[in-house]
């Protein structure tokens, strides 16, 4: 039987490790961390956790909303995205997922950005947002 990339990397431990490290940098992050104000850091590392796990061949289906939908008020750039990306390899890295399999994450990680990203604020603008918060993080001067 063919193992799954979430055998293959070790399974829910690897991605627990992982998250981990990813949202500690994250929420560290003086950009990146705007976006997760008010949100508790456990519970949004056990989402990815699962969302990412169901990706990879994982035994339980994510339970949460669409991508597009979680992220639909989030203004979230190319340059956000490519950060964000940055700080996943080198959290792939620390926690020692070997290369092939590292780049293989990556590349599913990838697949998920033209779900995320927006060209432009009025892009975002939506009929529902008498109802929900338009999440915009200016860049930090440094």
């Amino acid at each position: 039987m063919k193992q799954t990339l979430y055998d293959e990397v070790g399974g829910l431990p690897t991605f627990q490790k992982v998250h981990k490290i990813f949202y500690d940098k994250i929420y560290a992050h003086p950009w990146l961390g705007q976006f997760f104000a008010g949100h508790e850091q456990t519970v949004i590392e056990n989402r990815q956790t699962q969302f990412m796990a169901e990706r990879m061949g994982g035994p339980d289906p994510y339970p949460g909303k669409e991508i597009a939908m979680v992220h639909e008020t989030m203004y979230i750039t190319q340059e956000l995205f490519e950060l964000r990306h940055a700080i996943l390899d080198e959290s792939l890295q620390e926690a020692g997922v070997p290369d092939d399999l590292r780049e293989r994450w990556l590349k599913i990680d990838s697949a998920f950005m033209q779900k995320v990203i927006k060209g432009s604020v009025e892009e975002m603008h939506n009929n529902d947002w008498k109802y929900k918060k338009p999440i915009i993080s200016p860049k930090p001067h440094p």
